[in-house]
């Protein structure tokens, strides 16, 4: 089974002004020389970390790592003023001008997958190709699933925890709930809020219990950003036309694509990777038969350096120095 690769430092790292008043924190570490990926984190809101760097061969990629408006380093934090799919994706695209790149490989997981599939649908001759793990979709029937009813039937524990800072009386749109606390003046029921939030998603990302992701989830800085922005996000829709991803499907043609999903996936479920790749026809689908969500799974993990190794072998021969 594959692991990460050794933990490296970046060779460069910068604070980018992107458009009204977001500064975006931008790194690069591996080969300068190398075939440029994009590494698109999820959330939204939660932010890039150094282990993301190892799931790519450093002597064969340029990795580079951001993180999304108002999180991880990016300022001002939690900020939800200008904060849209439409804005992130200009984001990518003014990072791809700015480091003079051509075209360069998208990994992005969750929420990732979702808004490198739509850079791609947007800016597809900039893409090579994709490496997507725990698809979403962004539908009404997605949102609904983790924050309303489907999920909770699986995890009735957790859920209980989750929504005992809400009122009965508003248990019947949570969603509607959270995000009124989340972004009201009262900083106490905020981050209440923030912490039950964030826990809700730790505890159902992965099929055996990992006290790291709790741990990690639990962070103030990162609970507070994930939770703020994710109810922004999920109360308008991902700020995308119901079903838009797959409506569009045709935009990925001739993008090679590398789906990797956990079958025991409750965050979000397998049919939204199995949709995809219905619909797109340059793309392979790799079901992971021992693992849920999360990123930090053996076998998910085992699945992705598999993928980014045999995307730097089909890319080997345009960039000989990074192969």
């Amino acid at each position: 089974m594959h692991i990460l690769y050794p933990d490296i430092k970046p060779f460069q790292t910068q604070m980018l002004p992107v458009s009204d008043g977001h500064v975006i924190y931008l790194e690069q570490s591996g080969n300068a020389e190398g075939i440029p990926v994009l590494f698109v984190h999820g959330g939204p809101g939660a932010g890039c970390h150094r282990q993301d760097r190892s799931f790519f061969d450093p002597e064969r990629y340029r990795i580079i790592l951001f993180d999304q408006r108002g999180c991880g380093r990016s300022e001002p934090h939690t900020s939800l003023e200008h904060n849209t799919t439409q804005t992130l994706i200009a984001d990518m695209e003014a990072i791809r001008l700015h480091l003079g790149i051509e075209r360069w490989v998208l990994f992005g997981g969750s929420w990732g997958s979702t808004l490198s599939l739509v850079y791609a649908q947007t800016y597809p001759r900039r893409v090579m190709g994709m490496i997507l793990r725990g698809v979403f979709l962004c539908r009404a029937d997605d949102i609904g699933w983790f924050y309303q009813s489907g999920a909770s039937r699986i995890f009735p524990d957790y859920w209980e925890d989750f929504v005992h800072p809400i009122p009965e009386s508003e248990h019947g749109n949570l969603l509607a709930a959270y995000h009124k606390r989340l972004t009201g003046s009262n900083e106490l029921a905020k981050m209440s809020c923030a912490k039950a939030w964030a826990l809700w998603e730790a505890h159902c990302a992965t099929l055996r219990p990992n006290l790291d992701v709790l741990e990690a989830f639990s962070d103030p800085h990162l609970a507070l950003a994930m939770a703020c922005i994710e109810a922004h996000y999920f109360m308008h829709a991902g700020f995308l036309e119901e079903n838009q991803i797959l409506n569009h499907a045709a935009d990925l043609d001739g993008i090679p694509g590398i789906i990797v999903h956990g079958r025991y996936d409750m965050i979000c479920p397998l049919d939204n990777a199995q949709s995809l790749h219905h619909v797109w026809h340059d793309s392979e689908l790799h079901i992971i038969r021992d693992a849920g969500h999360s990123a930090c799974e053996p076998s998910i993990v085992d699945a992705l350096i598999r993928a980014t190794r045999a995307m730097a072998r089909r890319f080997a021969h345009d960039y000989p120095t990074g192969a």
